[in-house]
């Protein structure tokens, strides 16, 4: 058994070692990834980065990391705290893709354009690169402007420039520049290198974040601010997500599927079977990161407008201030909303990317039945049936990993949103996806090999 494995051990890293073109698409994507980390500790120009270091320190003790900037943070790598070029990272680009996805199955003329093939796919792209720049302009001003308001309630001086204007129009064209690099810098890596290049970019900023955050989660423990036993239970829970995560990404649901007999050459007939794999979480990732956005912006908002002052005499203050306690994280209503908006998005985003009634078209098309299910209409139902039920399984394990760690955290003081469900998730469909095509690569590289083996041997016994 051990000599066994350690011959497929050998012949796999022979393999590897062959296999050329992939060693140079490993390559281009490590090499992509560094220069994303590279131009996270690039600033904007006009500002101070030791007077905007103490701005974040003193947010983030009176806020206690909370809002969508620790989101947004997170993802771009640590690249919004330093208030680089790269602040807003690849979050505009995801948005207003998904913004287009939905629309095309929703709007009757986007999904006529979707229907035309590769050039109806090149037209959405490019609404989706139009979308982009227009979300990150607006969410750059708006990121200067509170970025101001800030450092003016905390009595600091970050910007340098002399004219707000021009800071600000500065801070827009090179957030601007930054997020179309690395939709650029993804795409490269989409057809260049392995693996998806904009999941590969956000999964790079959150591993980025981790050895930082689980440094400062030993430290606590060291000095007694979190007791030791609370930092054991959550390694323990870290891990143990990660199995849960892998174990449920790779379940799905297989529906049987039959085409009608052939005749064979020998005159005996014979029955094709396959099955239509359908995963139990079809949604990906997509409903965290969306109920976790749109749950943190009014938070994110009333701190900007709030300026982080804590006088209730003025009505105004007041209602921020009720609203910034009323969706704290960890709080019992914040994990309410948290959980109904992931199971939302869930089957909202599950009907926008799988189409029951589209499926049971194709299979008609092509003869193909679902057993004891009539072809069409009633094979719809039954997909949208099963679907459904399956879809149920998926909203509750994607409200566990999310909620578990959220709850726990908050009730033991640590603010670790790296180590987060959502960031858990990404790591791991980014991981796999990325395993599951280096493997392809490999096999492909091996069938070439054997056919041209075939071709030589064939051409040996024609001489």
């Amino acid at each position: 058994m051990a000599s066994n494995a350690n011959a497929a051990g050998g012949m796999n890293l022979g393999k590897f070692a062959q296999a050329t073109e992939l060693r140079q698409r490993i390559w281009f994507t490590l090499g992509a990834l560094i220069i994303f980390r590279l131009l996270s500790f690039v600033p904007l120009p006009g500002i101070d980065p030791v007077s905007l270091a103490q701005v974040v320190d003193i947010t983030q003790d009176n806020t206690g990391g909370g809002g969508i900037l620790n989101v947004f943070n997170t993802f771009s790598g640590g690249s919004l705290e330093r208030m680089s070029i790269i602040a807003l990272g690849v979050m505009p680009y995801i948005t207003a893709s998904i913004v287009v996805q939905m629309a095309a199955a929703l709007s009757p003329t986007l999904n006529a354009i979707k229907k035309e093939g590769e050039s109806g796919r090149k037209k959405l792209n490019q609404y989706t690169r139009y979308g982009t720049v227009g979300l990150t302009a607006v969410q750059g001003y708006f990121l200067a402007v509170g970025l101001e308001t800030l450092a003016t309630a905390q009595g600091q001086q970050v910007i340098v420039s002399d004219s707000i204007m021009l800071f600000r129009l500065g801070a827009v064209i090179s957030l601007v520049g930054g997020t179309m690099f690395l939709m650029w810098l993804g795409e490269q890596i989409t057809s260049r290198g392995v693996g998806n290049g904009v999941s590969l970019i956000i999964m790079a900023g959150i591993v980025a974040q981790m050895p930082t955050e689980l440094i400062q989660l030993f430290a606590s423990g060291q000095t007694g601010a979190i007791p030791t036993g609370y930092v054991v239970g959550f390694l323990a829970l870290f891990l143990a997500l990660i199995f849960g995560i892998c174990f449920m990404e790779r379940a799905q649901r297989r529906v049987l599927i039959q085409y009608p007999k052939r005749a064979q050459q020998r005159g005996g007939m014979t029955q094709e079977k396959s099955h239509l794999p359908l995963k139990i979480n079809t949604a990906g990732v997509i409903p965290p990161i969306f109920a976790s956005s749109l749950l943190l912006m009014p938070l994110t908002v009333a701190q900007f407008l709030s300026g982080g002052v804590t006088d209730t005499a003025s009505t105004s203050n007041e209602l921020l201030l009720t609203i910034t306690n009323a969706l704290g994280r960890g709080g019992s209503l914040y994990l309410a909303l948290y959980a109904g908006l992931i199971i939302f998005f869930c089957f909202f985003y599950t009907a926008v990317v799988f189409n029951p009634e589209e499926t049971a078209d194709n299979l008609k098309r092509y003869g193909g039945f679902i057993p004891g299910i009539r072809p069409g209409e009633r094979t719809a139902e039954y997909l949208d049936y099963v679907l459904t039920r399956i879809t149920v399984v998926g909203a509750a394990y994607l409200t566990l990993i999310c909620l578990i760690p959220e709850f726990l955290s908050t009730q033991a003081g640590i603010q670790a949103f790296v180590l987060g469900g959502t960031s858990l998730l990404i790591v791991v469909n980014v991981t796999i996806d990325t395993v599951s095509q280096i493997q392809s690569h490999l096999l492909a590289h091996q069938y070439g090999d054997l056919i041209k083996k075939a071709k030589l041997k064939g051409g040996g016994q024609r001489r």
